[in-house]
């Protein structure tokens, strides 16, 4: 059973509040834009299903996140695929130079990124300076 699939079930069934976890928002052209338009702050995860480096930045995220549901109250989680949209325009004007690169972005301005990092205190740095 996928986690998110999970997730909604145990919410369904009041086992886990279902504001427990935010969805990470699936990447589409225009999308963090609108969210920075917006005023929110985003954190962008430059993802692929086959990086095992990838999959270890997502257990970070998702065990900083079940820590500190701050981070999900106030930050805004795009993934991208990279497969997709690794020479996309966005990938393109944030210079992204390989999958399992995490980006803070909140207006025109870059807060924060790492590139292939998974150390818990690193992210953790990044999705504080979100906040």
């Amino acid at each position: 059973m996928k986690r998110r699939t999970l997730l909604a079930a145990l919410a369904a069934f009041g086992v886990l509040p279902a504001f427990a976890q935010a969805e990470v928002l699936p990447y589409t052209p225009g999308l963090v834009q609108q969210h920075l338009d917006a005023g929110e702050t985003v954190f962008v995860d430059f993802y692929a299903d086959w990086c095992s480096t990838c999959r270890a930045q997502s257990r970070v995220l998702d065990q900083l996140k079940a820590d500190n549901p701050e981070y999900e109250e106030k930050i805004t989680f795009i993934q991208v695929d990279w497969d997709q949209y690794s020479d996309g325009d966005l990938a393109r004007r944030l210079e992204i130079p390989r999958r399992s690169t995490l980006v803070m972005l909140r207006g025109d301005m870059q807060l924060g990124r790492i590139v292939s990092g998974t150390r818990m205190s690193d992210i953790k740095a990044l999705l504080d300076a979100g906040l």
